[in-house]
């Protein structure tokens, strides 16, 4: 009696694990059943439009538990998507997409195709989805360069050899379709070229009447974010970012007793890659090395009159390039793109 007790238990126990839906162990079949497709790749919508809320997720069902990936591309844009994950299953809790991208550039309005990768079986699987407005990053773009170049600027190239300092499509944009080109070589100087953006660059709407760009006064809530490429085979790039505040309001910045802020980057990798910097970690700088800023040395974002950025290289260093695309201030965290 005793000995059939035991099977009976053991044989029940064996069908419980079979069956379980218990998360603190896997299924027996999860561990040992083999892989077959139940239900293939669909997609939730035809179109999406990001901007206004939408989200979009895919579908899948497996006999067992499983890696899996799927890979979003831009048809157009080449930006990419990864979402990974492991289940029987795939639904909008472990699917769901907004637009955002995990390899720049950005999404465009555009096309894009739907990669379902499962190992386990060598599996791949296509579908296609319609992104009619692609994602809205929340935040003030200073520059995106869509628009070309604005006459308000204030433009400095140095007559050196290979200069190109312009807005340009040849290669792909971070953003959009057009990006900042700075280039060339100067045997006699650290800088190569900057541009100048001041807020006067805006409209009296955009400045809501003031002249200082609609920021909140919150140092530590407000995010600078930009990207840039530097092109394989460049290693001497600079480029200094200078922030100038018009503390008095009087429509100028005076250097000698209104504060500036600054952000140095060298070493950019090749391909697009995404800088954030919180408005109150930013140094007033000196020859490149940290100083006391000139005015009443608070970081004050809502009083930002202009941005300055200027392409430096040492000059015994030859020829220099560097990409701009896409400067936004965001509040509440670095950019999500």
């Amino acid at each position: 009696m005793k000995g059939t007790l035991k099977f009976i238990t053991l044989f029940a126990l064996i069908g419980m694990l079979g069956c379980s839906e218990d998360p603190e162990g896997p299924l027996l079949s999860d561990l040992y059943g083999e892989f077959s497709l139940i239900a293939g790749l669909e997609v939730s919508s035809d179109a999406v439009d990001f901007c206004s809320g939408e989200s979009v997720f895919f579908t899948a069902e497996f006999s067992k538990s499983t890696d899996w990936e799927l890979r979003i591309q831009g048809l157009s844009s080449g930006s990419e998507k990864i979402i990974s994950g492991k289940s029987r299953r795939l639904d909008a809790t472990n699917t769901s997409w907004n637009g955002s991208t995990t390899d720049f550039p950005l999404f465009r309005a555009e096309q894009a195709e739907i990669t379902l990768y499962v190992p386990e079986d060598t599996l791949y699987m296509k579908d296609t989805v319609s992104i009619d407005v692609p994602k809205c990053d929340e935040g003030f773009v200073l520059l995106d360069f869509e628009s070309g170049e604005n006459p308000l600027w204030d433009e400095f190239v140095q007559s050196g050899g290979q200069m190109t300092f312009n807005v340009d499509d040849v290669d792909t944009a971070a953003q959009g379709q057009y990006y900042y080109d700075m280039a060339g070589e100067v045997n006699w100087d650290w800088l190569i070229g900057y541009l100048y953006v001041p807020s006067a660059s805006f409209s009296d709407s955009v400045l809501q009447g003031g002249n200082t760009l609609p920021l909140s006064g919150d140092p530590n809530n407000v995010y600078v974010n930009f990207l840039l490429n530097s092109p394989v085979g460049i290693t001497n790039e600079l480029l200094l970012i200078r922030i100038n505040e018009d503390e008095d309001l009087d429509g100028t910045f005076n250097g000698a007793n209104e504060d500036q802020y600054s952000i140095e980057i060298r070493n950019v990798d090749p391909g697009w890659n995404l800088y954030s910097f919180k408005y109150s970690e930013l140094a007033a700088l000196f020859n490149g090395q940290p100083t006391n800023a000139a005015g009443n040395d608070l970081h004050e974002p809502d009083k930002i009159h202009q941005v300055e950025f200027l392409f430096l290289a040492n000059p015994s260093s030859g020829y220099s390039r560097l990409l701009m695309d896409y400067v936004v201030f965001t509040e509440g965290g670095p950019l999500d793109p």
